[in-house]
């Protein structure tokens, strides 16, 4: 992923994730490795984690700890009533932003 796409990708992952908690809770690694899928192959592990922090501490999830085989509770995050108006604005925000880069990019501004 080169710079470029590495800082734009900053800017919007917020609302990509939020976007996924929208359609069903899930736990931190679980979220890395859909975004891998979805191409994003450079997603840092840590990169998600402190994002979920900062969506946690903002009081756009709910979290609920569930057992582990593997070790520790899981933390299973899930899009609360705040996050889902936030996630709003954040579409709301993109399709203003990505209208405005259209006609920029066609020659119309």
């Amino acid at each position: 992923m080169g710079k470029q796409e590495t800082e734009m990708l900053k800017g919007i992952l917020e609302g990509i994730v939020l976007a996924f908690l929208s359609r069903r809770p899930a736990y931190g690694y679980e979220i890395t490795a859909w975004l891998r899928e979805q191409g994003f192959a450079d997603i840092a592990e840590g990169t998600v984690y402190a994002l979920l922090i900062r969506v946690e501490q903002r009081g756009l999830v709910d979290v609920t700890k569930v057992p582990s085989d593997k070790g520790p509770p899981r933390k299973v995050y899930s899009l609360n009533a705040q996050g889902r108006d936030y996630l709003d604005e954040f579409w709301r925000t993109w399709s203003f932003l990505a209208g405005q880069l259209d006609k920029l990019h066609q020659g119309d501004m």
